[in-house]
């Protein structure tokens, strides 16, 4: 009798390690998709800004801030339609009248028409340079965390922001031909990346209490209404959005790059959720090497020795500041 209890504890404790090892894997997996898809989704929509009457545009702003509207508004759509089949549309409502879903709207404000308007400005400015500066977003987090939010950083984290910033300053040794407007993407590269690193500061204000599926939607709803209501008009953009509907060859880029943008952020709060925020943001992050062999692949980017290595040092750095890179074969509990 005590022999075959004996049996029976070993075997469901191994069936607990089992399920524990596969609920990881499947919280690595969703980060990893979430990196490759925001990888896509940056191509896509330089694809799209090469249509007219967005290639032709006037001015630096019109083009990304239409690009990043659509984008945002048809991911939104999509998640609703996830939503739907979940039956979760109800509570999109009541998130909204709580107090931490107030907090995290102005998170989504600033990590969707800043950050996301930001970083295609950067990409038409910049091309495939622009992608790793945006990622150093976690160093930013970092840095707001332990101001705002009182958690003083670690050697590690420290050691981490310092090959991030090496990394931004490698890429930006030799700046390709033909980019005029080269340092200013880069500029606003860096200003997406400190709008995400504040959006994360407000995320973890309010997001613990709220629905990771139902907050990703209102950010992408949230975000692609407010540029198309109230950005265009105020930067004389609606002309071109008007435009770009018509054209209808750029509208299907951006209905796959939405599609792209709604599975990674989707993921990436999934694996957030399975493997805990650090290592799920440093698969997430992943991005900038997705986007750079994507863009070189498929938009014939001039790939520089500077441009590859300081996308993995970025890359290196910021896996160091959001986690313990050991903790990716660490077995058990994130």
């Amino acid at each position: 009798m005590d022999s075959g209890k004996s049996v029976s504890y070993v075997s469901a404790d191994t069936k607990m390690k089992e399920a524990s090892k596969g609920f990881r894997v499947k919280g690595i997996t969703n980060g990893l998709v979430s990196g490759i898809t925001y990888g896509i989704y940056s191509t896509l929509v330089v694809v799209a800004s090469g249509y007219n009457p967005l290639i032709s545009a006037t001015g630096i702003l019109a083009a990304p801030f239409v690009c990043s509207g659509l984008n945002d508004f048809f991911a939104g759509i999509f998640l609703l339609f996830y939503n739907a089949k979940q039956g979760k549309l109800k509570e999109l409502r009541r998130m909204l009248a709580t107090k931490p879903g107030k907090m995290l709207v102005i998170g989504f404000l600033l990590g969707g028409p800043v950050a996301n308007g930001a970083y295609l400005v950067g990409l038409a400015m910049a091309g495939a340079y622009a992608i790793p500066i945006s990622a150093t977003c976690g160093l930013f987090g970092a840095l707001f965390s332990w101001i705002f939010l009182k958690q003083k950083p670690t050697p590690r984290i420290i050691f981490g922001m310092i090959v991030v910033v090496a990394g931004a300053i490698t890429i930006n040794m030799v700046k390709p031909e033909g980019a005029p407007n080269f340092t200013l993407g880069i500029i606003c590269a860096f200003i997406a990346a400190i709008s995400w690193g504040l959006e994360g500061v407000f995320s973890s204000f309010g997001g613990a209490m709220i629905d990771t599926d139902v907050a990703v939607n209102l950010r992408q709803l949230i975000s692609g209404l407010f540029v198309i209501v109230i950005i265009l008009p105020i930067i004389g953009g609606l002309n071109l959005f008007v435009g770009t509907l018509a054209a209808v060859t750029p509208v299907l880029w951006l209905l796959l790059s939405g599609l792209s943008a709604g599975v990674s952020f989707l993921t990436w709060y999934k694996a957030n959720a399975m493997v805990g925020t650090a290592v799920g943001m440093s698969l997430n992050v992943t991005y900038a090497f997705w986007g750079v062999i994507f863009s070189v692949i498929f938009l014939g980017q001039a790939m520089t020795p500077t441009m590859v290595i300081g996308s993995v040092v970025i890359v290196i750095g910021a896996i160091l500041v959001t986690m313990n890179p050991l903790d990716l074969f660490r077995k058990g509990e994130a």
